[in-house]
């Protein structure tokens, strides 16, 4: 029998304090069975990324362990960040990697859940496929208000019989009390088809209006492409304004469309991209989508790149 890989990627609310950074990667470190593929810090969204592979009991083993290591060392009522979050360890995303389906995937998450809040007593939402609704399918729906104002509008409404509604379309799948934790909020378990990709383009200018508005053509949710979200931000720690999008499904919205889009509405603005940035890994089936798109080749199959022949080797 074959073995089933899921791949991970979590990401909890710090990518500033070295010490906490390394006490939560290193809870996946401490599993066997997992490979870590990287982990990248955000200094100005106080965020990090992980990202590794493993068997589906490894995977669930190491993201709850990180998970309690992130829960027991960040605070959320000290959180300031311009990514959008509701907790401590913020997501716990899995996808099929290889020989394991999405039903499969769904049951894990659940599991991941379950599991982690009955250790930590953590509120958990459930998201992607494993969802109990259509709305809870999208992270943004969840996280509306973040941190502070979901944490407020559950204990405002909880009791409230004119807002029932509200609460309950609100209130967390697994908790304690049906409100946030004060110190580590809420976490979000998922399971989805695809791994999204993190991307930035850098532009020539420090005006973050236009950065702004370009990620506002680009995105889904304000008209742009539906498999997009991003927003217009600044990076104190360089020159420039950043377009910064997460790629939800680059077998709909390919990067290279992404870069197109931004490198002509910047021109518009007589602005310049000046560089781009992957952050944490890409399949590579998307860089050959886009190796192929720039150098306009016919009939190139995937197979002519010879490291693609070791991988079942």
């Amino acid at each position: 029998m074959k073995k089933q890989y899921v791949l991970a990627v979590p990401n909890f609310s710090n990518g500033r304090d070295k010490e906490i950074i390394e006490a939560v990667v290193n809870e996946v470190k401490s599993v066997e069975g997992v490979k870590l593929v990287s982990y990248e810090p955000e200094y100005d969204f106080n965020r990090t990324v992980v990202t590794f592979i493993g068997e589906p009991q490894p995977v669930k083993e190491a993201l709850v362990k990180m998970a309690s290591k992130s829960i027991q060392l960040i605070d959320m009522r000290k959180h300031s960040g311009s990514h959008p979050r509701i907790g401590a360890q913020d997501t716990l995303p899995i996808f099929p990697f290889k020989d394991i389906t999405i039903e499969e995937c769904v049951e894990l998450a659940k599991e991941i859940g379950k599991e982690l809040h009955l250790k930590t007593q953590i509120p958990v939402y459930y998201a992607g496929e494993a969802a109990r609704n259509e709305d809870r399918k999208a992270f943004a729906y969840i996280r509306a208000g973040q941190y502070e104002g979901l944490r407020d509008l559950l204990k405002e409404s909880k009791a409230d019989e004119a807002r029932k509604e509200e609460y309950e379309s609100r209130k967390p799948d697994l908790s304690v009390d049906g409100l946030l934790s004060e110190s580590s909020g809420a976490t979000i378990c998922s399971a989805e088809t695809d791994g999204l990709t993190a991307y930035n383009i850098f532009l020539g200018t420090e005006n973050l209006q236009i950065a702004k508005e370009i990620a506002k053509g680009l995105r889904g949710p304000s008209g742009g492409f539906s498999t997009v979200r991003a927003v217009g931000i600044k990076f104190p720690e360089r020159e420039g304004v950043v377009v910064s999008m997460n790629l939800l499904d680059c077998s709909k919205t390919p990067m290279h469309r992404a870069f197109e889009f931004v490198k002509r509405e910047a021109e518009r603005y007589g602005v310049m991209v000046t560089g781009t940035e992957l952050v944490g890994p890409i399949k590579l089936d998307y860089i050959l989508d886009s190796f192929e798109y720039f150098f306009r080749l016919e009939g190139f199959k995937k197979e002519q790149v010879l490291e693609t022949h070791l991988i079942d080797m």
